[in-house]
């Protein structure tokens, strides 16, 4: 077993966001880390050209003792199974700890061990409150107030007394120590499987999150987001119409994600493409030549003003 690893969970619909990523996980790896691919049964020969000495491809049905076949909460069975997935990866012994990466998700610089390690045995936790997604009007119209019930139970359910929520969305490393004492300490109790717990609030990350600062069964070294995640086109937009690039945001993220939720309709978009080319999916025609032409009436008037 191996001190840390990375985790993919995909399907056959992202393999094209996961060749992405693997590419990008190849290119940056600079110190040999594991990833590890978990797909369905039936992807599993489509994923296998993504196989590499650092890449491996597992089927989920490794992991069929926990996973459902109806909906959860309301969640279709293959989202809820997603996260059933990370919660139970670490009861296959591959890694006393991994990093849970998305399929959308594109390294952007060299990353290794320490990036995401306090020490050999002790990952970092990103644990965050999240106030600039808060005062966001559109996040917080569309998201923040439902999820933010969720969380409120998750919180309530574990027993952590704290008026601040702190998790996080995704992408953070997972401790087979703390989830082991997740299934045995707290789960077991109640005869709960990690779906019951889920069919209460399906967010993974807070489950473990809770858990964590409840138990504190392994020293808690907190840190911001590692992965810079645009949860919708307005936040991507503004980047791109600020000048900021990939290089500006390797200085503070490994990783970054132009979330598929919104954006798949648009294509795989580059995210080190430059700026008429980043703004090109967001535009129709119509705006296009509203564009061009309000250009040249501006470089109009500046040229012949007077």
């Amino acid at each position: 077993m191996g001190s840390l690893a990375m985790l993919l969970k995909s399907y056959g619909a992202d393999f094209e966001y996961a060749a992405r990523l693997v590419e990008s996980f190849n290119r940056f790896n600079v110190d040999g880390l594991p990833l590890y691919v978990v797909v369905p049964p039936g992807d599993v020969e489509q994923f296998g050209n993504l196989a590499s000495a650092n890449v491996t491809v597992l089927s989920e049905a490794a992991l069929d003792a926990h996973l459902v076949t109806q909906p959860i909460g309301g969640m279709r069975p293959g989202y809820i199974n997603q996260e059933i997935v990370k919660l139970s990866f670490w009861e296959l012994g591959l890694a006393d700890n991994y990093f849970c990466v998305d399929s959308d998700a594109v390294f952007i610089r060299p990353f290794g061990r320490s990036d995401f390690m306090r020490d050999e045995h002790t990952p970092y936790s990103v644990l965050v409150e999240d106030n600039e997604l808060k005062v966001e009007p559109r996040y917080y119209r569309e998201h923040w107030q439902g999820r933010e019930q969720s969380l409120r139970r998750i919180q309530s359910i574990i027993g952590l007394e704290d008026p601040i929520i702190r998790t996080c969305h995704g992408h953070t490393v997972f401790s087979a120590t703390v989830l082991r004492s997740f299934r045995d300490d707290f789960l077991a109790p109640r005869g709960w499987d990690y779906a019951d717990a889920l069919n209460e609030a399906p967010y993974e990350f807070t489950w473990y999150n809770m858990w964590l600062q409840h138990s504190r069964v392994i020293p808690i070294h907190a840190r911001e987001p590692l992965v810079k995640v645009f949860h919708h086109e307005g936040q991507h937009l503004e980047y791109i119409l600020r000048g900021i690039t990939v290089d500006d945001i390797a200085r503070g993220y490994v990783a970054l994600v132009i979330n598929s939720n919104y954006s798949r309709d648009l294509g795989l978009i580059r995210p080190d493409a430059p700026k008429p080319e980043a703004l090109a999916p967001y535009l129709s025609y119509g705006e296009v030549g509203q564009l061009i032409s309000a250009k040249a009436k501006d470089t109009f008037r500046r040229r012949f003003r007077g």
